[in-house]
């Protein structure tokens, strides 16, 4: 499958799978972005991209973010871009959270993220009265015990 996609900036490569086993692709920092301490701020991914109906866009932080950047997250563990986030000015951002007393500067061209497609479907809701079927137990109820 073929997705259009639109560079802002053409000196920056366009996104690519890095090996053949890859399952995301990383998504670049198009400009310097400083996070100061204990905030946040969003990073430009340089790209605009038409995401086919019915699909998703989920970016989640590389591995090495923790490396490369210790005490920056993204700021809401994952991002979810809907299909319909592609208008001319729709550039895919990245929202990074600094958790440490210091600023932190992203340089530009720096890969700070992955990004891959997910294809979903879409519910209506049958609002009932009353749930048939047992409890599992609860929160840790698989193996976990709480309160032993």
């Amino acid at each position: 499958m073929t997705i259009k996609i639109k560079r802002i900036d053409k000196t920056l490569p366009l996104p690519e799978y890095k090996t053949t086993g890859s399952a995301a692709f990383d998504l670049y920092s198009r400009e310097q972005v400083t996070i100061p301490a204990k905030g946040w701020a969003l990073a430009p991914s340089n790209i605009i991209m038409e995401i086919p109906q019915g699909q998703g866009l989920i970016i989640s932080a590389r591995s090495s973010l923790a490396k490369s950047y210790p005490g920056l997250i993204l700021a809401n563990g994952i991002g979810l871009i809907d299909s319909d986030y592609r208008g001319p000015n729709d550039e895919i951002k990245i929202s990074l959270y600094n958790f440490t007393e210091k600023e932190i500067v992203i340089k530009r061209g720096d890969r700070i993220a992955n990004a891959f497609l997910v294809k979903y479907e879409r519910y209506s809701w049958n609002e009932i009265e009353e749930i048939d079927n047992d409890n599992r137990g609860g929160f840790g109820s698989t193996g976990i015990k709480l309160n032993d």
